[in-house]
């Protein structure tokens, strides 16, 4: 099951919410009659200015617009009924009043400009999220898996954090990683890495081999210059940390390739076994830099096993003390059913630990598990 944090509903833009539009037009007939019923040396004329100012806050510039000409035109009526429209002080109210309601009525259309760009930021990110990070399918060979990801930006459903899993004829492989930076170069990073896994991992016989595959991928053109074999003016300018997993569908054992990511949690019996290789490799991008090859470590992975794969946005989360999650202690309760109820818990338990239900970065998470042996 893939989990994808479901599009907020907006409403259209400059749409008016009804039920708030009964409120400026309340307060200008109670100020308007107030204003005629009190003393002479009474004037509650400017408390009409909060009429085209609270509307900008909910409404379009033309109903912002439409109150503050009801707004002068009460004030106007007041002034006749009272004195005479000429009346100084009057004039002066009537005037402030209708360069505050041009003014409202402007930061309605700017707000509203903002809408619909937010709105089509949304829809953007949305089609991106689909199209890079494809769902994954509930089963592949004797392994059932789930995912979910959680976008920290509130314009955006997509950042630089990635998973994909893919069969071979032997069994099935796996990536979830994180690309160094936000927006939208860190979706076009993601990208890459995620499309030289899925064209790679069908054709590469090891996995070493196709993590090598990957880190030319990332190291090729990390400045965007064609062909550029000159490295970047700042090394850690470009990378991605990743977890590379190769599972066979006839062994019982996991293969493993950390570069620079977060060790996988193992979740056996009721027992959270972080799996820490002993060489890890520098991120993708970075390898250049440092003398390393991709070695592989194989651990066991037994039926009614349970791996969860995860980006730094999950444990880096912090409550309002500041605490990092526990994501294994947190891992450790989950009762066991199913990857699926995995992710439902750690996601729902992640949101509760931090303020607000708002992450401080993107975080993504993969849960497998092996059901059967073949």
């Amino acid at each position: 099951m893939d989990h994808r944090p479901p599009h907020p509903s907006h409403r259209q833009v400059g749409e008016p919410r009804l039920p708030l539009l009964a409120v400026p037009f309340a307060l200008i007939a109670a100020v308007t009659v107030v204003d005629v019923l009190a003393p002479p040396d009474v004037h509650l004329g400017p408390f009409l200015v909060a009429a085209p100012a609270l509307t900008a806050s909910f409404a379009g510039p033309r109903m912002t617009g439409f109150v503050g000409a009801v707004a002068v035109a009460a004030q106007v009526t007041v002034a006749v009924v009272r004195t005479t429209a000429t009346d100084l002080n009057h004039t002066f109210q009537i005037i402030a009043l209708v360069l505050i309601s041009i003014f409202v009525t402007l930061f309605a259309h700017l707000r509203e400009v903002h809408e619909k760009q937010l709105t089509q930021l949304r829809s953007v990110a949305g089609a991106a999220q689909e199209v890079v990070l494809r769902p994954l399918r509930d089963r592949m060979g004797p392994l059932r898996l789930a995912s979910v990801y959680l976008a920290a930006e509130a314009e955006a459903q997509i950042g630089g954090d990635l998973y994909a899993a893919t069969r071979t004829p032997h069994g099935t492989r796996l990536i979830v990683g994180d690309v160094r930076g936000k927006g939208l170069e860190a979706v076009g990073d993601a990208a890459l890495v995620l499309g030289a896994f899925r064209a790679a991992a069908h054709q590469e016989a090891d996995l070493p081999t196709l993590v090598a595959h990957l880190e030319a991928a990332v190291a090729a053109d990390p400045d965007g210059a064609d062909g550029a074999d000159e490295p970047s003016d700042d090394p850690g300018e470009a990378f991605t940390t990743a977890a590379v997993l190769d599972i066979p569908d006839r062994e019982m054992t996991v293969r493993l390739i950390s570069c620079g990511h977060p060790p996988p949690l193992l979740l056996r019996g009721g027992r959270v076994i972080p799996l820490e290789v002993d060489h890890p490799a520098p991120p993708l991008g970075l390898t250049r830099y440092v003398d390393t090859g991709f070695a592989p470590q194989s651990f066991s992975f037994e039926p009614g096993d349970t791996i969860l794969l995860y980006t730094d946005g999950v444990i880096e989360a912090r409550d309002a003390e500041g605490t990092f999650y526990p994501l294994p202690e947190r891992a450790a309760d989950w009762p066991g059913d199913g990857p699926d109820a995995l992710l439902r818990h750690l996601c729902a338990d992640l949101l509760a630990h931090s303020p607000g239900g708002s992450l401080g970065d993107d975080a993504a998470m993969v849960a497998i598990e092996r059901v059967t042996g073949v």
